[in-house]
């Protein structure tokens, strides 16, 4: 491409649709959001405006915006925009990607790539045959905290990289929030926890580990405190939070996690995706006797597991334990060991610290990478921009990882879904070509 700015449609303008748009706010000359789909319309309208989008590029679902595609690739040979964002739920990545890299579009898909493995696989290959850039919202790469590791892993300095403990912590209300009463709390409506929430901590843990690819997969998780069994008694009969006696005392209270941040002028998350417009006290109020969010936590109809491990074995003898759990302060600041034959690295996301075992004593160095602003340590803006440069540029290289990289890691998640489900250990590599077979 020249230097013009990469085109970009957003197409799902939540929190995630809204911060990969944001890149073209800040970075003007690199990309420009020129069109918006959005079925909500003040959010409709907040984002169009934002960006200065032509309403005649303004749709309320991503059907009318592929018909005014196809319509245009018709009649003037050409696309809308250079490249799409693909930020709607999850179980609607699948159609929409299918749809649009029919078209020849380059995608940024938001994670994770799709709800069956049997959707991944046909993603892959509508992928390859479009010969298109495809990235997936793994974002946990392209932070300069990630970079940074990367560079000391790759480095060989500390040896053979022997065994990984890695842990995301969701935390508690945000656990309650997203996959409780949100959007994820229902498999039906989504997908497993550990798909929907850590699937760019399975991804960061394949990367690390590369070139050796998982074979063997166990795992363990359920569903512990979100359940009517584990409702405090003093709450009696309640299934509103602003109609329960203990509202001011539970650490899910609704109340407490929207209403007061409210009442003190907090409008961001986990506000913001209570309703469609600039959040006040009325209608927050409104949305929290009404609507999802307002529910007891432990009367909803949620059944994804609020706790797993995974336990993994790599080709080259390396393991590696995953620990995803609710309960806890921190908020999704992933804590990771890395173990080598030489040394290790402990990190936070946000500082790590490298041992050499050699010198003596031991030598400890911390690492504090810069934080560039953004989500996920600036994994968010490192994702977009990369994506952008990519396209900008025709190599998928710029991103880091291809298709095939991608499916494997949604693939490993899968077969540690299995795991969990059926209680035995899962060769990954048989599992991934099972259900290629099947969808051939």
């Amino acid at each position: 491409m020249d230097n013009k700015p990469v085109t970009l449609a957003i197409v799902g303008c939540g929190q995630r649709g809204k911060g990969y748009a944001e890149y073209a706010l800040l970075a003007p000359t690199k990309c420009k959001v020129i069109a918006v789909v959005e079925p909500r319309p003040k959010t409709r309208k907040e984002v169009a405006d934002a960006h200065g989008v032509d309403p005649s590029l303004v749709f309320a679902t991503w059907k009318d915006f592929h018909s005014a595609s196809t319509e245009t690739i018709k009649t003037v040979g050409k696309r809308l925009v250079d490249a799409i964002v693909v930020a709607v739920q999850d179980n609607m990545h699948a159609e929409v990607v299918l749809a649009f890299s029919e078209q020849g579009y380059h995608m940024l898909c938001e994670k994770p790539m799709a709800t069956t493995a049997e959707e991944c696989v046909r993603m892959a290959a509508a992928v390859k045959k479009a010969g298109i850039i495809f990235g997936v919202g793994h974002v946990l790469r392209y932070s300069p905290y990630s970079k940074a590791l990367y560079e000391v892993i790759n480095s060989g300095s500390l040896g053979k990289l022997i065994n990984i403990q890695h842990m995301e912590p969701i935390g508690y209300y945000h656990f309650a929030h997203s996959y409780v009463r949100g959007n994820w709390g229902k498999e039906e409506n989504s997908c497993f926890s550990l798909m929907t929430k850590s699937c760019h901590d399975i991804d960061i843990i394949c990367s690390w580990m590369s070139p050796a690819i998982p074979v063997r997969v166990s795992s363990f998780g359920s569903l512990q405190h979100f359940k009517k069994s584990e409702k405090p008694q003093t709450a009696g009969s309640a299934t509103r939070c602003l109609d329960c006696p203990i509202a001011n005392e539970c650490p899910y209270s609704a109340k407490r996690i929207y209403l007061d941040p409210v009442a003190n002028d907090f409008t961001g998350w986990p506000v913001s995706p209570l309703i469609d417009g600039v959040p006040d006290i009325e209608n927050i109020t409104m949305a929290l006797k009404t609507g999802p969010y307002g529910r007891c936590v432990y009367e909803t109809d949620n059944d994804v597991v609020d706790n797993q491990v995974v336990n993994l074995e790599f080709s080259n003898g390396a393991t590696v334990s995953f620990t995803m759990v609710a309960f806890t302060s921190a908020i999704c600041e992933r804590q990771t060991r890395l173990h080598f034959s030489h040394g290790e690295i402990v990190g936070d996301m946000a500082k790590f610290t490298v041992t050499d075992f050699r010198p003596k004593p031991a030598k400890a160095t911390m690492h504090r990478p810069p934080q560039d602003g953004g989500g996920h340590g600036g994994g968010d803006l490192g994702l977009i921009s990369a994506f952008v440069k990519a396209v900008s540029t025709g190599k998928q290289g710029v991103l880091g990882t291809d298709i095939d990289e991608v499916l494997q890691s949604h693939l490993t998640v899968f077969a540690a879904e299995k795991s969990r489900r059926e209680g035995k250990v899962i060769d990954v590599q048989d599992f991934g070509k099972d259900i290629k077979a099947r969808c051939t």
